[in-house]
């Protein structure tokens, strides 16, 4: 068997992208050089790894276990880098972290921003994704930090709370249902709406809370971050939803009415979350510690 770091985080970028051409296109390789390194791979052991199809790769059962212990053996070659960049100049280390939309865009730009000047050596890949995805890529090892809604499953994982984040509901002046003292979520279901890119992970989410009323989102335009939505429904497009930090955020002209959506599942917060905090690289501990202490600062 003769498979090197590279060959190894090949085959989990094509398991992520779930081609072989993104894979290699986030290897920065060519298509010919990962066919061909993963074509090695699979001759020296004398198995497949992946199932061909014209719509992608999946993973063979084989492959899958390839998958579990790539990624442990890359997190190990992390750990020591990082251990050892002490002692080497120049030598970068690498956090991922994982985040919903409204921590994406509301609280880790300055942050992050900061924490990265302190740490010269240090780069962050940062992206954005459905809370439930974080906590399955969390447990399958391919993440050292999420940020997520305490709305889904943690076990097995280790939790520390970030930030309140409600959800609202904003109306323009016009609307009928500002007619109304409180509206839930079903009421607003009949009327059209502005919202976010498809695949944020916030709508995503909401439109998993709208079918699970039996109904769904009527989205007459989807804008590019919440302040593309508020704008839009202050002009009279639509209802939106936006976390209450959005608002805040402003200075915004209020030409719209608000409202807390009272579902549980709007009430939400987040949370910092990993496998384990103990186990985390010496980088990862460091951004845990950052993003930790204005809660500290408040308790």
């Amino acid at each position: 068997m003769h498979f090197d770091l590279i060959d190894l985080r090949l085959y989990l970028h094509i398991l992520d992208t779930g081609n072989i051409t993104a894979g290699a296109s986030r290897s920065h390789l060519s298509l010919a050089a990962a066919s061909a390194r993963i074509r090695a791979m699979e001759a020296s052991l004398g198995t497949e790894f992946l199932q061909r199809g014209r719509r992608g790769v999946t993973p063979t059962a084989a492959g899958n276990a390839l998958a579990r212990h790539a990624r442990l053996m890359l997190q190990q070659a992390e750990r020591m880098q990082q251990d050892l960049a002490e002692y080497a100049n120049g030598v970068k280390g690498q956090v991922r972290l994982l985040c919903n939309t409204t921590a994406l865009s509301e609280y880790l730009p300055e942050p992050l921003a900061d924490f990265l000047c302190a740490h010269p050596n240090l780069d962050i890949d940062l992206q954005e994704l459905p809370s439930l995805r974080i906590t399955h890529a969390l447990r399958q090892g391919a993440a050292d930090l999420g940020i997520i809604s305490d709305a889904v499953d943690t076990h097995g994982l280790q939790t520390l709370p970030f930030r309140d984040d409600p959800l609202v509901l904003i109306m323009p002046l016009e609307h009928p249902l500002t007619a109304g003292i409180n509206v839930s979520f079903i009421d607003s279901l009949q009327h059209d709406y502005v919202g976010l890119a498809a695949n944020s992970a916030l709508a995503v989410y909401l439109e998993e809370q709208a079918l699970h009323t039996g109904f769904r989102l009527q989205t007459r335009i989807r804008a590019d971050g919440f302040d593309g939505v508020i704008r839009m429904v202050a002009r009279g497009t639509g209802l939106g939803i936006v976390p209450q930090a959005a608002l805040d955020r402003g200075p915004h002209e209020r030409r719209f009415k608000t409202q807390p959506l009272t579902e549980e599942w709007a009430c939400r917060k987040l949370l910092l979350c990993a496998r384990s905090f103990e186990q985390l690289p010496a980088y990862a501990r460091a951004l845990l510690d950052a993003l930790a202490a204005p809660l500290r600062k408040n308790t």
